[in-house]
């Protein structure tokens, strides 16, 4: 399969102008002619719904919750990033760019990277005038302030709350699109399957989740707006209801899944507390502009009220390690630092597994009403879960899965694999690389929805034309039938063990063995023991009712399915990766500090999957070539 990525020729700051420039367009009277599907309703679902429904397309906006504002994308809370250079302090397109691509540890295709970067100045503009209230200075200018992995104050927020806000604005654009009858909106309903027509993606199958009902809808083009899929590690920061079902299915039907092993892996998690925990609470990285991270210098003082804990007796590792950035280290690395602490024994909290977060200082420093001021919210928050002020006493904090950067496989145009099917925001793999730098996810959501896929799909349906099946075609009903024939073997199994506990047994296997760091030895182990599981779960899982109901169990179950699939997919593909770098950090390949190893000559390349169908899934490679940056050793110190 030869895996054209689109890119356009020219100089690298001059490729997304070229493309505007010379890329096809259907003309306004003709818009209203074509029907696009929109799977997902979060920022890049949301934000794509109403620009295209704003040209004049006809858009069908689908997701699983009961409103669209209730999309994941609501808890990303610490900021969005953009190259305004507000603060006069060095900031530009170029810098936001390279520090894109370094955080992604030189692992992210450059020319996407450079088109995020562009147009997220624009992006704060368009979200400023929808109202979204950012933060401003005394003056009245937007305020910024930093995060992880750079050295510049580019990130605007919206107290804590921006991924909320961000949201709320996207779907005010949204409901006036409905109100205009330019969308049309199906909450409660999950896509099931992807409906090709002569190789083409014409369609979906979905499920009523309320009714139970099966049906099918046709349009010019799909679009996957539909989320990472860290709930395959069962414990992680995402909602409980994020899943990867949308984009598995697609990738079932042809479209390649690119780099699945990069995950990342948040270091300001609120600690597990317990075996039956079923989700983890994000402290925003945000947090860390203010707050110093550290633990005990000795192991026997890790179980002291930190209080008592004297100021030579602390140590700061991230200072202490990273001069240069400090607290604001990147959250792979900050992630791994903390777990080398916590292994040493000075971990804090009943279980060991935590590391102290202090604003003592800042308090200190700028007095609690500004704490109070920038980050209340979260404090509450909290307070609300572990019943500790942490104005009074420090945060305790540990990593935990938060971010995938891997995902469908997509060119310069967002589309995969499968003419017609496109991919955006986290549901693509194209411009994380291996890790993702703090504020860059709603950065990248709303860069794709607003101001990309307004481009690209009118390309890609001027040349189509408007044509579209009428939806009586023996490829929509093989399709919905088989989407009804695995729900119902999924009921007909009636065996003992419930969706979640197997659920929470793959998420052990691969928290262990592809969490924060791998080896060889055991990601083999999970390649065995994933198919074990899965033989499990196909013969002894019970989901009672039927399909034909409101059946919870049975969408967990589905959902499951797919984790158990695409966790045997994500160990095959960090099994292959002989190298570490940014969120897959393999033990064998590390440098004498300690730190991730990468081997540009064997692996500067997109690892790009395809469905094996029984056979074992086959791996394609797309090679990244750096035209304008160097590939160089990240070091932050």
């Amino acid at each position: 399969m030869n895996l054209d990525a689109k890119i356009p020729e020219g100089p690298l700051s001059e490729k997304w102008s070229s493309y505007k420039r010379n890329v096809k367009l259907v003309a306004p009277n003709n818009k209203r002619k074509y029907e696009i599907i929109i799977v997902g309703s979060g920022l890049a679902g949301a934000s794509a719904a109403a620009s295209l429904g704003e040209l004049g397309y006809h858009v069908k906006c689908f997701c699983y919750q009961d409103s669209a504002r209730r999309a994941h994308s609501i808890a990303a809370q610490g900021g969005i990033n953009a190259a305004k250079n507000y603060q006069n302090d060095g900031d530009s397109v170029w810098r936001l760019f390279y520090d894109t691509i370094k955080g992604g540890d030189f692992r992210a295709r450059e020319a996407n990277v450079h088109r995020l970067a562009e147009v997220s100045t624009n992006i704060i503009d368009q979200c400023a005038a929808q109202g979204v209230p950012f933060a401003r200075e005394y003056g009245g200018t937007l305020a910024n302030r930093s995060f992880g992995g750079a050295q510049v104050s580019r990130t605007f927020y919206a107290r804590g709350q921006t991924g909320q806000q961000l949201l709320l604005g996207a779907y005010q654009a949204l409901s006036r699109q409905i109100g205009l009858g330019s969308v049309k909106m199906y909450e409660r309903t999950e896509m099931l399957d992807v409906v090709l027509v002569d190789g083409k993606a014409k369609g979906i199958v979905v499920r009523n989740m309320v009714t139970g009902e099966i049906s099918t809808h046709v349009a010019n083009a799909v679009v996957l707006c539909t989320g990472g899929y860290g709930n395959c590690w069962y414990l992680s920061t995402n909602a409980i209801g994020c899943n990867v079902t949308a984009a598995w299915r697609a990738h079932k039907r042809g479209a390649l899944f690119a780099n699945p092993c990069y995950a990342q892996i948040h270091p300001t998690c609120i600690p597990v507390s317990g075996d039956y925990q079923s989700k983890l609470t994000l402290m925003s990285e945000s947090l860390r502009n203010d707050g110093r991270v550290w633990v005990p210098k000795k192991a026997e003082d890790a179980k002291k009220d930190p209080r008592d804990i004297a100021e030579e007796d602390r140590d700061y590792y991230l200072e202490r390690k990273y001069p240069s950035y400090g607290n604001l280290a990147p959250r792979d690395i900050s992630s791994r630092s903390a777990q080398e602490v916590c292994d040493e024994g000075r971990g804090v909290g009943k279980t060991g597994l935590g590391v102290y977060l202090d604003f003592g200082d800042a308090i200190n420093r700028l007095g609690r009403h500004t704490i109070e001021e920038r980050y209340g919210n979260l404090f509450d928050m909290y307070k609300e879960i572990t019943g500790e002020l942490a104005y009074e006493k420090p945060m305790r904090i540990f990593p935990a899965i938060h971010y995938t950067m891997g995902g469908l496989w997509v060119d310069y145009e967002l589309m995969t694999t499968v003419p017609g099917l496109y991919a955006a925001g986290e549901a693509n793999f194209s411009d994380h690389g291996a890790n993702r730098l703090g504020a860059s996810a709603l950065m990248q959501g709303l860069a794709d929805g607003y101001f990309v896929l307004p481009y690209t799909i009118g390309r890609f349906l001027a040349e189509e034309g408007a044509a579209r099946p009428s939806g009586d075609e023996d490829e929509f009903k093989e399709a919905a039938q088989s989407v009804r024939d695995y729900n119902q073997k999924i009921l007909n199994i009636k065996g003992k063990q419930t969706v979640r506990d197997i659920h929470r047994r793959l998420g052990q296997i691969m928290w262990n063995k592809c969490g924060m760091s791998r080896n060889k030895s055991g990601l083999k182990e999970a390649v065995q023991e994933i198919p074990q599981l899965r033989e499990e779960f196909w013969s002894d899982v019970h989901v009672p009712g039927t399909g034909e109901e409101l059946n919870q169990q049975l969408e967990k179950a589905g959902r499951v399915a797919d984790f158990l699939e695409l966790g045997e997919l994500i160990c095959r593909d960090a099994l292959d990766r002989e190298e570490s770098c940014g969120g897959h950090f393999r033990s064998e390949h590390q440098t004498e500090e300690g730190e991730a190893l990468r081997h540009d000559d064997q692996f500067a390349y997109v690892s790009a999957w395809e469905y094996g169908n029984g056979r074992g899934p086959k791996l394609h490679k797309e090679d990244l070539k750096y035209e304008e940056v160097k590939m160089v050793t990240r070091s932050y110190k």
